[in-house]
């Protein structure tokens, strides 16, 4: 069994910057832990949608829907995209080994205004 699982994460000027994270940590802690320009203003709450990420489209249909919370939030997203997510409702599996996302240019904060 697989205990490490490898993301990839491309930054808004196009670097790709590989880390790793336990299954079970979540994408947003994994990000943060990286370096990346994830905020997480409401740590992993769905209060904001500052951890905003676009997924690949070859691993979107990987992961769990989408809650009805998180498709709120992610309205209030800015350069939303049709595989974008909240980074802190993705927890890493074995099955997302691999997987590659990318870090929006911009985010919003709405609890800032």
């Amino acid at each position: 069994m697989n205990e490490v699982v490898k993301v990839n994460f491309i930054t808004a000027d196009k670097q790709r910057i590989t880390a790793e994270g336990a299954v079970g940590a979540s994408l947003l802690a994994v990000g943060q832990a990286a370096g990346m320009a994830l905020e997480g203003t409401c740590e992993g709450q769905m209060a904001c949608s500052t951890c905003h990420v676009i997924v690949a489209a070859e691993w979107f249909d990987r992961l769990k829907p989408a809650s009805n919370d998180e498709e709120d939030m992610l309205d209030l997203a800015a350069g939303v995209a049709r595989t974008s997510r909240l980074s802190c409702q993705i927890l890493l599996t074995e099955a997302l080994d691999g997987i590659e996302v990318r870090i929006p240019g911009e985010s919003r904060d709405m609890q800032r205004g």
